[in-house]
């Protein structure tokens, strides 16, 4: 599936990509005035991201990372060894979980631009402890921190904890015709508008940690509807 997003300066490429049970989002963002691009989370299929950029004709010259899983991360070294272009995570990520890549390049919440692409880097640890979500332009690309119908797994309380203030930070930073670009759905098309979650997402309602974190860690989830992915 790839589905597109412009605005004046920026197209965004959606394109699903399906391993087993396991499905993600990836994300093509092009800068449509120097016909530059950048790649969020590539994982599973080379050959449809070879495909959309041959289609767009434009040159991949960078690779965002949310975090550090195999299924954000899967392709990040092949599509930077193949088109010699920096990958960039998080410097905590790279800290925590060892993550190794030639032209690796560590972030922090300092923002840069390529051509068009405005990158606004914020940190929102809780799904792991350097996960990250980009404001690029008026849209987020939020990894698993936050999906439009509910928010990543967290490996323990205290990791859940992180993510209830990393939450409390997207609500404060972004506004409400911002869209949300996550790195898998539930049912919803990436591209909703913030302020469709926080009226329908219910880890947006929490306004107290303690029960947010209970909410988050019920022992009564199923495993197989965590990995319900559309």
């Amino acid at each position: 599936m790839v589905n597109s997003y412009y605005n004046n300066r920026v197209a965004i490429y959606v394109l699903k990509m399906i391993n087993g049970k396991i499905i993600n989002y990836n994300y093509l963002i092009i800068d449509t005035i120097n016909n530059l691009s950048i790649i969020v989370d590539p994982a599973w299929d080379i050959d449809k991201i070879l495909n959309i950029l041959a289609i767009t004709k434009t040159s991949l010259i960078g690779i965002l990372l949310t975090h550090s899983h195999p299924d954000h991360t899967n392709l990040a070294i092949p599509l930077s060894s193949k088109y010699n272009c920096p990958i960039w995570m998080s410097n905590i990520e790279i800290a925590e979980y060892k993550f190794k890549a030639d032209r690796l390049i560590g972030v922090d919440t300092a923002p840069w631009s390529i051509g068009q692409i405005e990158i606004q880097p914020i940190l929102t640890p809780g799904h792991t402890l350097g996960s990250i979500c980009y404001l690029i332009n008026d849209c987020l690309f939020s990894g698993d921190t936050l999906f439009a119908e509910g928010c990543g797994m967290c490996p323990d309380k205290i990791s859940a904890y992180s993510m209830y203030m990393s939450i409390q930070l997207l609500k404060k930073r972004i506004k409400p015709d911002i869209r949300v670009f996550p790195g898998h759905s539930y049912g919803k098309m990436p591209g909703q508008k913030f302020s469709l979650l926080l009226k329908d997402n219910i880890y947006l309602q929490f306004s107290n940690a303690n029960d947010f974190v209970a909410f988050r860690m019920r022992k009564e989830q199923k495993a197989i509807n965590l990995f319900n992915f559309k």
